[in-house]
């Protein structure tokens, strides 16, 4: 490894340390318990909602179907657990009224002294309206006046108990009505909430899955559900507990009040209803309360709060069985977690089983290749340029395998496929163009391996003839030499759909050649001329009969068609003397041999002309 690359390693691990460092410091807080609501002499009546808020929590977090009714039950009995806890809150109130500070005492004092002018005012508006039936009009005036002057009276009231009640609760008073309104303002929120709020699977299946990534991440969020799941019961099962202590020690005041009950002679039941409320401020904080400990401790008081201790037992017992049910819920949640988990895992080891066995695969198909091709008996160049195709092409379904694996199937794959295809339609528009030429190059019109042809304006003799390309090894125009010029020319297929070409070979590859001879002055041109036309004759006679029956093969025998392939000598002056050109056919593998041979006869011709 370089030292750039060290560099890099060590620059993109720092980053990275960074970026999970940074991670750990931004997750979400855990939310605040609620507030317990207290009362001012420190037995605060805790009303947990936690647990309430807590299984709502965990049921937006659903994921699966099979979690859907857990949540659901999950949910129920938390908030019948809220609403047992408000009940025992209440109850507790009723057995131990909280006593009241010297600020909350006078603020009491002046609420009752609104609530007295209140009931006297409203006394006096009644009997004024009755009088109001009854006086004469003369008289109805004035009593309208003191109507309207008593109905503002009465408001005043109203507004004086309204700021003493507001007042009382700030400085710690009106701790029933304080419960009462968070009962009330539970029982809104439940009642208020969205359709769109309610228990659904946020999820889809694990069939549903699209790749190794989105597994992964749904195995990540499970573990991080299952954390929470696992916290929940454990803080459940630490308030059964906490529940159970309190309730040993309301066994032990229920267990007090009957002993101090039988030491004053009483025998009522501890089931007795709770009687009227005693008078007097520390009472006054609730309607029906008892008085506080020590205020009195009377038969009737006594009784009363047995009763409500009877109460509270029973809600309390109500509230465990509530909490080691809600328990039990999460451990049968996070058991289908678990389940779902480990169909996760199989699912991603499988899917690494798949990536680990394609790269085996790949590795030894490229070594099976390599093994093969070193065998075959082909150019050398050609063998690399086909190691480097079918390798290029074996990493590629590698590569996609892998991909496929790893991000699944892209949703609404018909439609990209379609959308790609177009794109690679437009893109490989010459490539496509060319494999059909390559059918029409097939065909019987076409052109074969070895034949002379001319295409856009290059001629050659094909040498390779491919799906997509054809080649051929240049020559010089076809009446002279046609020495080929060792260069190859390639081109696409296409020009046998858009161009067009010209084959100068048919079955037997015929085509025509031409021997020019110039005949100096002193000479017999036409002596020479009729020897060399001779000779040519002689020499073509079974090209020339063979290429006509080919070339009348070719013509489908049309009637009418004349098709000669004798061959043609034309004599005509030239500088330095006369110009013989002596046109023949013959085959394309023999043109430069026979040509060959009738040069030497003209100069033999030429010399024994000079010799007369």
């Amino acid at each position: 490894m370089s030292s750039l690359q060290k560099t890099t390693a060590t620059v993109l691990t720092v980053l990275l340390g960074l970026t999970l460092y940074g991670l750990w410091r931004n997750q979400d807080p855990p939310p605040p318990p609620a507030p317990p609501v207290a009362t001012p002499n420190g037995a605060a009546p805790v009303i947990d909602q936690t647990t309430l808020a807590t299984a709502q929590r965990l049921a937006r977090r659903v994921t699966f179907p099979e979690e859907l009714p857990l949540a659901q039950a999950a949910v129920q009995t938390a908030d019948h657990e809220l609403d047992l806890a408000f009940s025992g809150a209440l109850r507790a109130i009723e057995a131990h009224p909280p006593v009241l500070s010297p600020e909350a005492l006078a603020i009491q004092a002046r609420l009752d002294e609104a609530q007295k002018r209140l009931t006297a005012d409203v006394a006096t508006l009644d009997t004024l309206a009755q009088k109001m039936g009854q006086a004469a009009e003369a008289d109805k005036a004035d009593l309208q006046d003191q109507l309207d002057l008593i109905g503002s009276q009465v408001e005043l009231d109203k507004d004086q108990i309204e700021d003493a009640n507001n007042d009382l609760l700030a400085a710690g008073g009106n701790v029933h009505q304080r419960i009462q309104k968070a009962q009330e303002e539970h029982a809104a929120a439940e009642r208020n909430l969205a359709p769109t709020e309610a228990l659904a699977p946020a999820g889809a299946l694990v069939a549903n899955l699209h790749g190794m990534v989105a597994q992964v991440r749904q195995w990540l969020t499970l573990r991080g559900k299952r954390r929470e799941l696992q916290q929940a019961r454990s803080a459940v099962s630490a308030s059964v507990e906490k529940l159970t202590a309190q309730r040993a020690q309301l066994v032990d005041d229920f267990q007090s009040t009957q002993k101090r009950l039988a030491q004053l002679g009483a025998n009522g039941p501890a089931h007795a209803p709770a009687l009227s409320a005693p008078k007097g401020a520390a009472a006054a904080a609730m309607p029906g309360a008892i008085p506080a400990d020590g205020a009195a401790d009377t038969p009737l008081a006594l009784t009363r709060r047995l009763a409500v201790d009877q109460a509270r037992l029973m809600l309390r017992d109500q509230r465990i069985s509530a909490r080691n049910k809600l328990a039990g819920i999460y451990g049968s949640w996070d058991g289908v977690i678990a389940t779902q988990e480990r169909q996760l895992t199989r699912g991603i080891l499988t899917g690494a089983a798949i990536v680990i066995g394609a790269l085996i695969l790949l590795l030894f198909a490229d070594r099976w290749l390599n093994r093969l091709l070193g065998g075959a008996r082909i150019d050398r160049r050609q063998l690399a340029t086909l190691r480097g195709v079918i390798g290029v092409a074996l990493q590629l379904v590698g590569v996609l395998l892998i991909l496929f694996v790893l991000i699944g199937m892209p949703g609404q794959f018909a439609t990209m496929l379609g959308i790609a295809g177009a794109g690679l339609t437009v893109a490989l528009k010459d490539f496509i163009v060319a494999f059909i030429g390559w059918f029409v190059l097939m065909g019987r019109n076409g052109i074969r391996i070895g034949d002379w042809v001319e295409i856009n304006g290059v001629s050659g003799e094909v040498v390779e003839l491919g799906m997509f390309h054809t080649v051929l090894l240049e020559t010089g125009n076809w009446t002279d030499a046609g020495h080929p010029t060792g260069r190859h020319v390639t081109f696409t297929n296409s020009f046998a759909i858009e161009g067009h070409y010209f084959n100068f070979s048919t079955s037997g590859q015929w085509l025509w050649d031409e021997l020019t001879l110039v005949v100096p002055f002193g000479h017999d041109p036409h002596a020479i001329a009729d020897a060399i036309q001779k000779q040519v004759v002689e020499e073509t006679k079974d090209s020339t009969r063979q290429a006509e029956q080919e070339w009348q093969r070719a013509s489908h025998g049309e009637r009418g068609t004349a098709l000669s392939a004798q061959p043609g000598i034309s004599v005509r002056p030239a500088s330095g003397g006369v110009e013989i050109a002596v046109r023949y056919v013959t085959r394309a593998s023999e043109r430069y041999a026979l040509r060959a041979r009738l040069y030497q006869s003209a100069v033999r011709l030429l010399a024994e002309s000079g010799s007369k």
